[in-house]
């Protein structure tokens, strides 16, 4: 067995905990949506420079004139999704917010099926309806909190979509791009979607407390660079499903964290409603066995 063989389970495990402090952090930040994505781009950007400048400044040059436009789509839905995601998180609690985004695989194989008509199996669908009833039974739990909660219920569905959305552009350029060129790529365009964004509606980019700025870059370090590379890193000894299965537990421990660090407490609906989704999605999952890792 190979040395990096033995290392891929705790990686996984170390990643699905790194991912889970995303929404605890946005939650712990004063600073607004816009700009919380922002510096989060920019950040992971900022990180993998030297690394894109040392060994990946000449792979640009295999981006062609589409591939350019797919990966400036990529990083403005990603951008949006940051937006969107981060902006559900100031109306519905950590436990809503991120079970809902974890709806990605659903929200991939639909974006398969209209877009490349590929098959959807029958069990296929029948977790996927299951997952949407139980998606529904947590909106109707928020909406007897506040009609706010249920918007950010909303919020967290589209950015979900959105998500997606970069996941399904990206593909074909990471198809011929390594990651580390890609992702840097994405990242930056991304930066400067947010950026822009921030400017147009007028948030303030500073100045901050030293907390927030601790925020900002651990949003980068953690859940961006550290939770997601790990997971990557570690796809090339185990498979997808696996991979795929393990990010399902991201909304057990970030409602887990929210508890001890926020003191969110999860209602009957939320806690029904995530199980009902989580089990779907892991046999959704384990049905379709392709789910990408962005």
């Amino acid at each position: 067995m190979q040395f990096g063989e033995k290392l891929a389970p705790l990686a996984i495990v170390v990643g699905v905990i790194t991912v889970s402090f995303s929404a605890i952090l946005v939650k712990l930040s004063s600073g607004e949506p816009g700009v919380i994505a922002f510096y989060r781009m920019f950040f992971s950007a900022l990180i993998l420079l030297p690394f894109f400048m040392k060994g990946h400044l000449k792979e640009v040059k295999l981006l062609k004139k589409k591939d350019w436009l797919i990966t400036f789509a990529a990083g403005t839905l990603l951008a949006f999704h940051f937006i969107l995601w981060f902006e559900s998180l100031q109306y519905t609690s950590v436990a809503s917010s991120t079970v809902l985004v974890t709806m990605q695989p659903l929200f991939a194989f639909a974006g398969a099926y209209f877009l490349f008509n590929e098959k959807i199996s029958a069990k296929a669908i029948i977790s996927a309806v299951a997952a949407i009833s139980g998606s529904v039974l947590i909106g109707i739990g928020d909406l007897q909190v506040s009609g706010m909660a249920l918007f950010g219920d909303v919020l967290a569905l589209i950015s979900c979509a959105f998500v997606t959305g970069y996941l399904l552009f990206g593909q074909s350029v990471r198809k011929h791009l390594p990651l580390t060129t890609y992702t840097f790529i994405v990242y930056s365009i991304s930066a400067v979607v947010l950026f822009l964004y921030v400017l147009i509606k007028g948030e303030s980019l500073g100045p901050f407390e030293t907390n927030d700025w601790l925020i900002f870059l651990g949003l980068a370090i953690l859940p961006t660079l550290f939770g997601h590379s790990l997971f990557n890193w570690a796809i090339k000894w185990v498979s997808t499903t696996v991979i795929s299965m393990a990010i399902l537990f991201e909304p057990v421990g970030a409602a887990i964290f929210a508890y001890f660090i926020l003191d969110e407490a999860v209602g009957s609906a939320q806690l029904t409603g995530g199980m009902i989704i989580l089990l779907s999605l892991g046999f959704f999952v384990l049905t379709i066995k392709r789910i990408k890792v962005s």
